[in-house]
């Protein structure tokens, strides 16, 4: 069905992203940039993007062979989305001036109005405020490209951009306001958070959780057919693209190249290490076979537990909350199967409950304020601010939800769910183009299915005579 609307708006916001690079401009400025934090701030930057493509094949490898391409497309589409909203407004609803400490003034940097090469006194001080704008897009991108996990193989490509929009503005912007801005409440209450555990990790998880109530089961899911991912070495992949793009994402939050960004990439390395192997040895103890998907899932928890904390523990510390984490994702994860919320891949208990344990690690771990120093007030904040921050997602993802329904459909029809994603909501297919290619070789060449209904069917077998 065609339709003109998406790109008429686009066309809009590029005459008037010209017509605002025309107008006269009063930035405020800092000191001047240091080259040193300059650099490296550039190369964070760039690595947290990267992460972006590696949640694309994590998570399309997980899924069934028909919704690959939707799956790892709904991740990629969010680096176009949010690019353009966050110059248009979610820069400055996230940090432009203070409105009761909970969002930022709309107006401060409209299509980045006085975002440009020099610092800012207040925010960054010490690298260009574009840069500092740029560094903060990427973890605005990656947030709702991480609960796409949970509402895969069944939710409409249209309506997930439109949800995707109205979370970035009314959930992901403000609580990065609140978290990260001078005169956010939830900074100025004293809330600890370095990288995004509860900005992007519990927002995320909770969303998450949300979409795959709102949405209901897959078709697949309530006939108890088993789930075979489509890939594994996806998974793997995916995995070291994120793991790499990580200590961007924590020890570039320093904002600066010294001893706490330092601290924050060994404690980022730790606690991921550590809780790939709890995991898989976890799973051990309970009978089950080390699994590569196993492995994979047990780092990217020890990756976001980590977050909130990795500038403010030792290292030390984040052996142990990498333990933690995992085995707290990996319980959580079991008693999910007892449910009837079908949370696709997990979303929900391995982001939602590893930035839960995050925040929780981070008020127990700090070496200074933390609770094994013996004082109590930040471990006071912030299980008030877990309350307060799940609360605000969740019900404000609830409205969205139901408010994106009613603009788009959120789910795909039956005939599109059997189908696959792949080729209801794009045409496109891996599968039919892997066929296809094999049908052009020697009539005698032929496919053969991985046995065994196990995580090995996850390949593409190959071809024999």
């Amino acid at each position: 069905m065609k339709s003109p609307i998406a790109f008429i708006i686009l066309a809009i916001v590029a005459v008037l992203a010209v017509a605002s690079s025309l107008s006269p401009h009063t930035a405020a400025v800092g000191d001047p940039a240091s080259p040193g934090n300059v650099a490296w701030m550039l190369a964070a930057t760039a690595m947290v993007l990267f992460m972006t493509p590696g949640l694309s094949f994590f998570y399309g490898g997980m899924v069934r062979k028909k919704n690959v391409i939707s799956t790892m497309l709904q991740s990629f589409i969010a680096m176009g989305v949010i690019s353009i909203l966050w110059i248009v407004v979610g820069f400055s609803i996230a940090f432009g001036d203070s409105v009761g400490g909970i969002f930022g003034n709309p107006l401060t940097f409209l299509m980045f109005k006085n975002v440009g090469a020099a610092t800012h006194p207040a925010i960054g001080s010490t690298i260009p405020l574009v840069l500092f704008a740029f560094f903060q897009l990427k973890f605005a991108i990656i947030t709702p490209a991480l609960f796409t996990g949970s509402f895969a193989e069944r939710v409409r490509f249209s309506s997930y951009i439109v949800f995707m929009i109205l979370f970035s503005l009314f959930i992901y912007a403000p609580l990065a306001h609140m978290t990260w801005h001078p005169d956010g409440l939830l900074m100025k209450a004293g809330v600890l958070d370095f990288a995004g555990g509860t900005v992007v990790h519990m927002s995320a998880g909770i969303a998450a959780l949300v979409g795959a109530m709102v949405l209901g089961p897959r078709r697949s899911h309530s006939n108890k057919e088993e789930h075979v991912p489509a890939n594994i070495p996806f998974v793997i992949l995916g995995t070291g693209m994120l793991w790499f793009g990580w200590f961007g994402f924590n020890a570039g939050s320093a904002l600066a190249a010294d001893g706490v960004a330092s601290m924050a990439f060994a404690t980022t390395n730790t606690a991921s290490a550590s809780a790939a192997l709890s995991w898989i040895f976890f799973d051990m103890l309970r009978g089950h076979k080390p699994s590569a998907l196993g492995a994979c899932i047990g780092a990217v928890v020890g990756l976001v537990a980590i977050t909130p904390a990795a500038g403010f523990v030792s290292v030390g510390a984040a052996v142990m909350i990498g333990f933690i984490a995992a085995v707290s994702s990996n319980l959580a994860v079991h008693f999910k199967t007892r449910t009837n919320v079908d949370d696709t891949l997990d979303v929900f208990p391995c982001h939602g409950i590893g930035g839960m344990v995050g925040m929780v690690a981070t008020a127990i771990f700090a070496t200074d304020g933390g609770l094994i120093t013996g004082e109590t007030h930040l471990f006071l904040v912030h299980m008030l601010a877990l309350v307060g921050v799940s609360i605000f997602v969740f019900v404000g993802s609830w409205i969205l939800y139901k408010v994106t329904d009613k603009i788009i459909p959120l789910r795909v029809t039956p005939d599109q769910e059997e189908e696959g994603l792949d080729v209801s909501q794009h045409n496109e297919s891996i599968w039919e183009a892997v066929q296809e290619a094999l049908a052009n070789r020697s009539g005698s060449e032929r496919i053969i299915p991985a046995s065994g209904g196990s995580a090995a069917e996850s390949t593409f077998a190959e071809p024999t005579k």
